[in-house]
């Protein structure tokens, strides 16, 4: 985890203070909605396809 927020602040240096803003505020409230239980709620991309794939899958007559 060290590693990846040291990667995220490296990265952040770079980019206009006004996109590194957003980014952190973003973060802050992922952080948020971790520490509240809120985020396991909340579909991830990867599940979203997986059921676009089922869904998309022939059925067996």
């Amino acid at each position: 985890m060290d590693a990846l927020a040291e990667k995220l602040d490296t990265k952040l240096r770079t980019r206009k203070p006004e996109t590194a803003a957003d980014v952190r505020e973003r973060i802050a409230e992922m952080i948020e909605f971790a520490d509240a239980d809120v985020i396991d709620l909340m579909r991830s991309r990867a599940r979203e396809q997986a059921v676009l794939e089922i869904l998309d899958e022939p059925t067996a007559v």
